[in-house]
């Protein structure tokens, strides 16, 4: 239901006026008249009296008014939170990200909250290691993959699509891996961050299995993988978001395309919200709204 309509409904019974209503909402007394009318018609019942000097609530009109300003009056302590808490968001924020995922996704939406919390000095630091979060004094860090069990609390904001790609030119010359066996074969471009002692996943039904591959080539960033690969080096496996461009322009192409790859999920880590600062636990409520997908 419109919330001005039941603004409308209470302050007319406060007022004991249409017409002063409407001024304090800032609306026509037809207007005002007209939220009454669909009030009454939706609910099948008559909510107030009206004579020429004043307008009451009936019996029935009068339950709902309390009701209805029981509503309001949340609303209006919600709002009031949001804004205190706005308020009092300030000081310091440290967060890890990662390099890639940062620069090719998360940037807007960093962007976004810092506008929004002008009071917070966000302190990015983008590295596509894993951060030790209490011992180099991190406040939180977005993580790109399966997280291992640790004592951090987590918030998921993404899930990343994965594909193997490789350039024309090193398929033309060194063939097209059908199965994932044949990556054995293949010379392998390989991010170092990778869970997995230098294997690449393959969905199979509900388990993942994991395959073996021979790195050629290896770096812990990235872009350096996807600029190896757009120069023939190899066979590289890749997130979405770093190669959609190369596939769409030609310059890379996706193999093994009828094997499923596992969604990486994106996530925020943080040690404890129990006693985290008002910053901290601000960025925890805009997380959610981070999501791309």
């Amino acid at each position: 239901m419109d919330t001005v309509a039941l603004k409308a409904y209470a302050l007319i019974v406060e007022e004991g006026s249409f017409s002063a209503a409407a001024r304090r909402l800032g609306i026509s007394k037809s207007m005002c008249s007209k939220h009454i009318s669909d009030i009454e018609a939706r609910l099948g019942a008559r909510l107030l009296t009206r004579s020429t000097r004043s307008v009451r609530p009936t019996a029935i009109g009068l339950d709902y008014y309390g009701k209805v300003r029981r509503i309001l009056d949340l609303l209006i302590e919600a709002d009031e939170s949001v804004k205190a808490e706005v308020n009092t968001a300030s000081g310091r924020l440290k967060i890890g990200a990662p390099l890639s995922y940062t620069n090719s996704v998360l940037q807007s939406h960093i962007m976004r909250f810092s506008q929004a919390y002008p009071a917070i000095q966000l302190e990015m630091v983008l590295d596509d290691g894993m951060v030790d979060l209490i011992s180099e004094g991190y406040d939180a860090a977005v993580r790109v993959g399966e997280l291992s069990d640790s004592a951090l609390h987590a918030r998921r904001i993404d899930s990343v699509s994965t594909f193997i790609v490789a350039a024309p030119e090193y398929l033309k010359e060194y063939g097209t891996p059908e199965r994932p066996g044949d990556l054995a074969q293949h010379r392998a471009l390989h991010y170092t961050n990778m869970r997995g002692a230098g294997t690449w996943p393959f969905r199979l039904g509900r388990e993942v299995q994991h395959q073996k591959v021979h790195p050629s080539f290896m770096a812990n960033n990235g872009e350096m993988i996807r600029a190896a690969a757009v120069a023939g080096m190899g066979l590289a496996y890749m997130p979405e978001f770093l190669i959609r461009k190369d596939v769409e322009d030609g310059r890379l192409v996706s193999v093994l395309t009828e094997y499923e790859m596992p969604e990486l999920p994106v996530s925020i880590v943080y040690p404890s919200k129990r006693n985290a600062s008002a910053a901290l636990k601000v960025l925890l409520e805009f997380a959610p709204r981070m999501e791309v997908r």
